[in-house]
Formats: C-alpha cells, sequence, structure tokens
C-alpha cells in the first residue's frame, strides 16, 4: 500500500467524530466523512509507521443504515449535515457508542455511571446561528451564497434549503443572494486577496424569533445598501429582523471578525430565553447554537452541580455566563473566567438582565487569571472549547482539589485525552452522558461529573436503623425523564412532554427534583404550566415507575427524613465539642 494509490473498501465503523475505519489488505486505512457500511473508492493520502489515511472519492454502494431520502438540494457535496440519510435514531447510537468507547479507553476499565445519550427535541431547523459565504461552485461560475462543498475550500453551494436552519434564515440568505447576483458584485477571492462579498451572519432567538442580519464585506468596493435593507425588512418572516449590519472586515483570514460595524437598522443585539433566564446575545457572543438542546444541556448540568447553597462556583471558559446564571441562584458567589472581552461584557449584562447580583466575570486567559484569584472554589464547571483544557491550566485547576467538578465538552476526544489527569489527581468519573446538539453531524457534547476520591472522617457517622421487617425492593425505584418522556409517549399516542413539565408535576406530588429546578430565577419571569391531560399521563408515568411512593414508600420517606434529622443533631453536637 502506497500513497496515491486507490483502493476500494467497506467502512466497518465510524470513530469519534468522522474517522470511517476500512480494512483492505489486512491494512486499517482511516476514511473521513463516510458512514458505517458504505462501499467506498478512496485514495491513500497518508502513509506512516504503519498507519494509513486515504481520502474519500467516491461512495460506491449506500449504507443499509441510509433508510430515509435527503432533505436538502446540496446533499451529499455538501460539507455540513453527513448523516441526513441516517435516521436520528441510529445518529444517537452511533454517537453513544463512540463517546463511550473513548471513555472506557480513559477510564481503562474504572466504572462509571453511564446515563445515555439525549437527543436535540427537534431534529431540524435547530440552529440559531449559521454563518454562510459567498463564492461560486466552480472556476469563474455565477455568485453563490451557502455553504463550502465537502472537503473544498473554495467551492460554494448556494444552501437556500438548508434545513439546519429556520426558514426565515434561508428567505434572508435567498433576498441577500438574489440582490447581489442581479447586480453582479464580486466576491471576495482567497488566493488573490480581491473583491468584495465575503459572509452573511445569522442569529435568531428560537424563543423570540428576534433575527440580526450581517453583510460581511471588504472596504475594496463601497455599495449603497440602503434598498437591501428595504427589501429585506419587506420579507414575510415568522420572527422579526430587530437588527440590520454591514461589517467591513479586511483581515487577510477566511474568519468572521469586525474592522468596522455599521449598523444599517435596529440594533446589534437580540435577546433569548433558557429555563427561565433572559440573555442578550450580540454579534460575536457565544451562545450554544441549539437553544432548545441546550436547554437539556444546562438542566443534566444543573443536576450534576447539585446542592451549591453556601458555595462558591467557579465556571471556566464561560462564555456569556449562561452557566454562570444557572448556578447563581442558589449559590454564595459564581465567578466565571472567560478570554473574549465581548462575551464578558455580555455576561455582566445579562446577569444584571436576570438580577443577578452574585456573578463575577473576569476576561482574561483561565490559565493566567487563576494565577490572581484569591477566592477558592468549592465547585467548578469547565466547558472549555474544542481543543478541551491547556495543559498547562489543568494542574492549576485540579490543585484547588474541590468535591467535584463538571466538565462539558464539545469533542470529546479532548476529554478522553484530559480525564487521565483528573485521575491521578485523585477523582473519579462518577457519571456521565451525552447531549446530541447538532443533529446530522458528526458533533456531539458530553458531559461528566467527577468527584474527588478522598474522604474526610468528621463528614461520616455511623447509624443503625432496624428494616428488617419491611419490604423495600421497589421504593427507591428511581427513572431519568427521558424514561418518564419515552413512557408518556408509548401510552398517550405519541404525547411529548417537556421536563418542564415534569419536574412541576413531581414538585406537585411532594417529590424533591431539587430547591430551584426549573423555577424562574425572578418574579417576572414567565412559564408554561402542564396542561391536565399532560399532567396526568406524567402521573400515570410516575405511579409506573414508583416514583410516587406507596404507603409503605411514604413510610420510608419519613424515616429517611427522620434519620436526616438524627444525623445534623449529630454533627452539630460533634462539631459544637470538637470544631469543624
Amino acid at each position: 500500500m502506497k500513497k496515491g494509490e486507490i483502493y476500494e473498501g467497506v467502512i466497518e465503523k465510524v470513530d469519534f467524530p468522522n474517522k470511517g475505519i476500512v480494512i483492505t489488505d489486512g491494512q486499517k486505512v482511516t476514511v473521513k466523512n463516510g458512514m458505517p457500511g458504505q462501499k467506498v473508492r478512496f485514495m491513500i493520502n497518508k502513509k506512516r509507521s504503519g498507519r494509513a489515511e486515504g481520502r474519500l472519492l467516491e461512495v460506491l454502494e449506500k449504507s443499509p443504515l441510509e433508510t430515509r431520502e435527503p432533505v436538502c438540494s446540496i446533499f451529499p457535496e455538501c460539507g455540513g449535515c453527513m448523516y441526513q440519510t441516517m435516521s436520528y435514531e441510529n445518529q444517537l447510537k452511533m454517537k453513544e457508542c463512540q463517546v463511550r468507547e473513548l471513555l472506557d479507553g480513559a477510564l481503562n476499565g474504572t466504572d462509571y455511571q453511564w446515563e445515555g445519550i439525549h437527543g436535540s427535541p427537534i431534529e431540524f431547523r435547530y440552529r440559531n446561528k449559521m454563518e454562510f459565504s459567498f463564492g461560486d461552485a466552480y472556476k469563474d461560475g455565477p455568485l453563490t451564497l451557502g455553504l463550502h462543498k465537502k472537503g473544498s475550500t473554495y467551492d460554494v453551494l448556494t444552501a437556500d434549503d438548508c434545513q439546519l436552519v429556520h426558514e426565515d434564515m434561508t428567505k434572508i440568505l435567498t433576498c441577500v443572494h438574489e440582490y447581489f447576483l442581479k447586480r453582479n458584485v464580486s466576491y471576495y477571492k482567497k488566493m488573490q486577496h480581491t473583491g468584495y462579498l465575503r459572509h452573511l451572519l445569522l442569529r435568531r432567538g428560537v424563543t423570540t424569533g428576534e433575527i440580526l442580519v450581517h453583510v460581511i464585506t471588504t472596504s475594496q468596493e463601497e455599495h449603497d445598501l440602503e434598498s437591501l435593507k428595504e427589501e429585506l425588512l419587506a420579507l414575510p418572516l415568522e420572527g422579526k429582523i430587530v437588527g440590520i449590519m454591514h461589517i467591513i472586515n479586511d483581515s487577510l483570514s477566511d474568519v468572521v471578525q469586525s474592522d468596522e460595524t455599521r449598523i444599517l437598522y435596529g440594533q446589534d443585539f437580540f435577546y433569548e430565553t433558557l429555563l427561565g433566564l433572559r440573555f442578550k446575545i450580540s454579534t460575536f457572543s457565544f451562545f450554544q447554537p441549539n437553544s432548545l438542546a441546550a436547554e437539556v444541556l444546562y438542566s443534566i448540568v444543573r443536576e450534576y452541580i447539585g446542592d451549591t447553597k453556601d458555595k462558591v462556583v467557579f465556571d471556566l471558559y464561560s462564555g456569556t455566563g449562561t452557566i454562570a446564571q444557572l448556578a447563581a441562584s442558589v449559590a454564595d458567589e459564581v465567578i466565571g473566567v472567560e478570554i473574549v472581552e465581548e462575551a464578558v461584557e455580555a455576561a455582566k449584562q445579562n446577569a444584571a438582565l436576570n438580577n443577578l447580583s452574585n456573578c463575577k466575570f473576569i476576561a482574561g486567559d483561565v490559565l493566567k487569571v487563576l494565577d490572581d484569584l484569591t477566592e477558592k472554589p468549592d465547585v467548578i464547571i469547565l466547558d472549555p472549547p474544542r481543543d478541551g483544557i491547556h495543559p498547562k491550566a489543568l494542574p492549576k485547576i485540579l490543585s484547588y482539589g474541590v468535591d467535584h467538578i463538571v466538565y462539558i465538552s464539545c469533542k470529546a476526544t479532548s476529554l478522553a485525552r484530559d480525564l487521565p489527569a483528573f485521575l491521578a489527581a485523585g477523582y473519579k468519573l462518577e457519571k456521565a452522558c451525552c447531549v446530541d446538539q447538532f443533529c446530522q453531524t458528526v458533533h456531539v457534547e458530553t458531559v461528566v461529573l467527577l468527584s474527588q476520591l478522598k474522604q474526610k472522617p468528621d463528614d461520616y457517622i455511623n447509624v443503625t436503623i432496624e428494616l428488617d421487617d419491611m419490604d423495600i425492593t421497589s421504593a427507591e425505584t428511581k427513572a431519568t425523564y427521558d424514561e418518564i418522556k419515552k413512557y408518556v409517549a408509548e401510552h398517550n399516542a405519541g404525547m411529548k412532554v417537556s421536563n418542564l413539565y415534569i419536574s412541576q408535576v413531581k414538585r406537585k406530588c411532594g417529590i424533591e427534583v431539587g430547591k430551584n429546578y426549573n423555577l424562574p430565577k425572578n418574579e417576572d419571569s414567565r412559564q408554561p404550566q402542564c396542561p391536565e391531560d399532560k399532567e396526568s399521563a406524567i402521573v400515570e408515568a410516575l405511579k409506573h415507575f414508583n416514583i410516587i411512593y406507596s404507603k409503605i414508600g411514604g413510610e420510608i420517606h419519613g424515616i429517611i427524613e427522620s434519620v436526616d434529622k438524627i444525623i445534623t443533631q449529630k454533627k452539630d453536637w460533634f462539631y459544637g465539642k470538637y470544631g469543624s
């Protein structure tokens, strides 16, 4: 097997994120951008140390997993949603297996609680942000506006029926594309560094419908964009355009940035609501791209964090402070650290917007900021960029020795790389799960809870309880929110219920769900209330899983409460006599 040679084979599996494995002539070859079961033709482009990599040339035969038709006109040429011909159920299964394999490998057989994968509440049209490029589909072809061809730096396909974004966004894209196409306006050529049009950046609040439009160009030409503004504002949209910006970008690199921003209409921000909190989002503010799946993610994070009453929480790589503010309502103080200054300013504004006074946000590199912080955390939340935690920052984080760390990773390979350092520092991976924020794509979020193994003797008191005459085998039966949702759907003609509704019903039944779980964070916040039919369905599910206790379960619950009181009294006596 030599570089440049062409082979054929079947992709046996796909390792995270998109590394297809083909066995040819007894040699393992990694071929990216395929799916399990496809027969492919590929060219060897790397060969070293017994490893070979191939570039996908052609899919010769479909995979048995490809059970549905493409939903857009530029599949499979587009490099965006690779898995749209695979059922969403199979997408989730594949991503779950990929992440579990990585975690199991990093842990070397250490046990942990795997809590499965949580799918996105909506499979299509979920993205609240999209960057489209101007270009052409082939050399010297007509102007295009959309997404790059798979594996191409230059060729751009017009994505006027993209299914990852709301129809409002595709209507805006079509309007902008036709406007400049009619006027024969040039696009920026990366090699020659000449031309005018560069990108179209769109952001839309899923819960508010508010839209920002950004046309990004160079300063090499001048065009009156007033008529474009009028055409955009006349579009029949479900949501509402609240701001239109003309951004000047003369950078040589192919990134969306601003040398100058001109507001053509309205404002340069919009609002989004997550879990009862309101967020002000500007052009370059980081915000999770799937708002509805982000609610699922943050609910899990809040559950993993646990009780933060009277505790100091560090939210490192905090972005616009979403997680920090979710923790702030029950914490003594939350300190967020983020390197992007604009995101930090947005976080401060959002905290004020939500009437949270115990949040502090610091602009700077985590590596350097930790050296200057005098506060000591009780809990640490990590949500690093795709490449993971800086190797020099990791020892500083571990040196705090906090009891619990929640690590959110958008690239599971980075998490797997970092995990051994946590294990060496005395942490155990307690539980983990995935949240799919990126349906049809190769990406998935992973959340893990790491707990310190060391035990403090004064934290444990032996208590003996005689329960020989009681049958408690089913009293502690638990069920996840996803299991409850599945039961409701199966027994109520596909009825869908949200985490919010389940928590409301649980609370109504006197079941603990966390002091502030799914509660509004201020008096002015509004939350939908669970309809009667869905409430009845959820109650039946809770009965099925024995979450609503029987008489014996209620007795046990009372005993447990009594034990808690005994423990509290003994600890108070112990600390009063011997000190903490």
